[in-house]
């Protein structure tokens, strides 16, 4: 059974919310994290029979439908999010109700955060009376889709209790801590005081790299800071280039194939792991990296930060090796065509003159469809080394592109 090469098609989002003192260019005085309400929460005797069900975005994420102040919603699962987080672009926003709410750390840079109070929030078994959530800018680029959602929900929602996450069947729900209801491999996890996320820890190369954010809501799979991989010495292994998008914008790192990343107990062979430039985000926040849905969604994963652990149970693609791109073009989808938005470094498509923004408009002289994302046409990006695609730019130029092994 082959593993599909969605990851490296689409865009990868990654971004992070953090409780930071209040912008001193807001108009009205900004509500600090201390003061805002919290709400109260009930978790419902059914709760484990109140499955939710989900599909990934092309970036990889955990997309579902819950409801806020009695309306339905489109959400993301973020546990690398400290405070859930409404589109301003959402229907559910009241403006009336709307006040500043300080600023984040984000992929890319800083960003201006409002704030508003909810009357109630529901997903699963779990609701919320009261509370609020943070309001900024969430594009459709997030998702890696046409469409943006209207919900980042974080760990403000989601830490009391267990989330146990079956990526196999695409559903999750919410427990109470301290429940166990599969067997695996455990590794420790907890919600940091200092940025309120979920963390762990990983070691790549014999070296143990801490705190590790644990973020659903990063489509990569490992990625750890420069300083990380340095100690990790895997310095002799190849790598490329490649880009996330984050609510502040762009960030390149790079890219490579690792034997092996343990996790606790947990042992994971040639695993993904991105590596960010020195001073890059991870950095900035004062982690060693995170873990992102790429990774976990090879298996059913329990997080339960107030047992102080995870545990994976493996799934069917949890032992094949990852897609990795043999076209060294990452993708993304615009309605009727695909966008280039980053010439991964040392690839073919580097060496055959291709440029961040070119224009796809049919591949082997099929034209890019609405479904294009779950098709298969869309494997070619990963296709078998010694393949030649004929990609059809929107100028009405043809080119071709053969496909190699790179890192």
């Amino acid at each position: 059974m082959r593993r599909a090469l969605l990851a490296l098609v689409p865009l990868i989002a990654v971004l992070f919310v953090s409780a930071r003192e209040p912008s001193k260019s807001a108009t009205a005085p900004a509500i600090s994290p201390a003061a805002r309400d919290r709400g109260v929460y009930r978790l419902a005797t059914d709760a484990e029979a109140r499955w939710i069900p989900f599909d990934l975005t092309p970036g990889n994420q955990i997309r579902f439908t819950m409801q806020l102040d009695g309306r339905d919603v489109t959400a993301i699962l973020d546990t690398g999010v400290s405070y859930s987080l409404l589109a301003k672009a959402s229907p559910a926003l009241d403006t009336a109700k709307l006040v500043a709410g300080g600023s984040a750390t984000a992929i890319g840079g800083s960003v201006a955060l409002g704030w508003m109070p909810t009357r109630t929030i529901a997903l699963g078994g779990l609701a919320r009376i009261g509370g609020g959530v943070t309001v900024a800018d969430l594009p459709a680029i997030a998702t890696g889709s046409m469409s943006a959602v209207d919900l980042l929900v974080g760990a403000d929602m989601l830490a009391g209790h267990a989330l146990d996450i079956d990526y196999a069947a695409k559903r999750f729900r919410l427990l109470r801590s301290g429940r166990l209801p599969f067997k695996g491999e455990t590794a420790p996890l907890r919600v940091s005081t200092e940025r309120s996320v979920y963390e762990s820890t990983i070691t790549l190369g014999g070296r143990r790299l801490a705190p590790i954010v644990v973020d659903t809501g990063d489509g990569s799979s490992v990625t750890v800071t420069a300083a990380g991989w340095q100690a990790a010495n895997l310095t002799a292994l190849r790598t490329t280039s490649a880009i996330s998008f984050g609510l502040a914008g762009p960030a390149v790192s790079g890219l490579a194939i690792v034997p092996e990343i343990r996790v606790g107990e947990m042992v994971a062979r040639e695993a993904e792991v991105r590596i960010e430039p020195a001073g890059g985000f991870s950095q900035a926040i004062g982690t060693a990296g995170r873990i992102g849905s790429g990774f976990l969604q090879n298996y059913r994963v329990l997080l339960d930060p107030g047992a102080r652990r995870m545990v994976f149970s493996r799934g069917p693609k949890a032992d094949l090796p990852p897609p990795r791109s043999t076209s060294g073009l990452l993708i993304g989808i615009e309605k009727d065509r695909l966008k280039v938005l980053h010439v991964m470094r040392g690839g073919p498509a580097a060496a055959a003159g291709w440029k961040d923004g070119d224009l796809i408009c049919s591949i082997d002289g099929v034209p890019i469809a609405a479904d294009y994302a779950t098709s298969p046409i869309a494997a070619w990006s990963a296709g078998a080394p010694g393949r030649i695609v004929t990609l059809g730019l929107c100028d009405g130029t043809v080119r071709r592109l053969e496909l190699t092994h790179f890192y």
